[in-house]
């Protein structure tokens, strides 16, 4: 993950700076990885997030050590997401593509084995910019509010009748009218 730069959000951020602190205290391999993924990371803002960015919860088409294409998403645990849909970014990978841009590509150094390049093709679907859309196009609809127009005195009934409020003088049809 060395010579690439990324971009956060600040949820984003805080979810790997707490893998981090949990991994440290175990010696988990990764928390190096993790480490520079923080350090190489700029944290933006979720109303600056670009269509293309890989972000928690995308789904992303990437390429692992030039093998076949991959469609995965995001997720922060393995249990969020349908069995094979999801990538965890507790995962080398994951990491790896948590931040990138399409079209970016990263190292991903493994402590057990050899650096394998991640190349993020495209981003299928990018929830904050969806949720921007989203609002854009709300915003663009009119909103229909009803408006009274004109009110009736109490006096005047409709067709000229004079109404009832209450059934009486014997007109109760009984049970069973219901």
């Amino acid at each position: 993950m060395t010579g690439t730069f990324y971009r956060l959000t600040a949820k984003d951020f805080a979810v790997i700076e707490a893998m981090l602190m949990r991994r440290r205290a175990f010696a988990d391999p990764i928390a190096p990885m993790l480490e520079r993924k923080l350090a190489e990371s700029r944290v933006i803002a979720t109303g600056a997030v670009e269509p293309d960015l890989a972000t928690l919860n995308s789904r992303v088409i990437f390429r692992a050590g030039g093998g076949s294409s991959q469609t995965r998403t995001l997720v922060q645990a393995e249990a969020s997401a349908p069995v094979g849909s999801g990538l965890p970014v507790a995962t080398w990978h994951g990491l790896c593509l948590l931040g990138m841009r399409a079209g970016q590509s990263a190292l991903a150094e493994r402590a057990d084995g050899p650096a394998e390049e991640v190349l993020l093709e495209e981003v299928a679907y990018q929830p904050e910019a969806a949720r921007r859309a989203a609002q854009d196009r709300a915003a663009e609809r009119p909103r229909h509010v009803l408006k009274l127009v004109h009110s009736a005195p109490t006096a005047d009934w409709p067709l000229g009748g004079r109404g009832k409020i209450r059934q009486t003088e014997g007109d109760d049809p009984g049970p069973s009218a219901a």
